[in-house]
């Protein structure tokens, strides 16, 4: 019995290290919504098209990139969104393609 446990805790940490729990939430141009849930914790992940919107509601905090691969182009920039907090493009800047999970 208590092995099981052991092994269950186990694959419980190991889910956390892989994602970040909780949602992110985006909106577009269009007004329409998509829920990102516990996107993984490594590497680029990619929104569909480019948001307006994002709010964050994961235990962890995001950078939002407004290129496809997570590089902050010649003279633009990064943006760092803590956890349970939200930001809105600026029309300057372009849409957000893309972010990364800090961890």
């Amino acid at each position: 019995m208590a092995l099981t446990g052991v092994v269950l805790l186990g694959a419980v940490l190991t889910a956390c290290e892989e994602g970040a729990l909780g949602t992110i939430e985006t909106h577009n141009e269009k007004g329409a919504v998509e829920t990102i849930s516990n996107p993984p914790v490594d590497g680029c992940n990619r929104f569909n098209g480019g948001v307006t919107h994002v709010a964050n509601h994961t235990v962890n905090d995001l950078i939002l990139y407004t290129t496809a691969d997570c590089t902050v182009p010649r003279g633009g920039e990064s943006i760092y969104l803590s956890t349970q907090t939200s930001d809105d493009v600026v029309r300057s800047t372009g849409l957000w393609r893309s972010f990364t999970v800090v961890h």
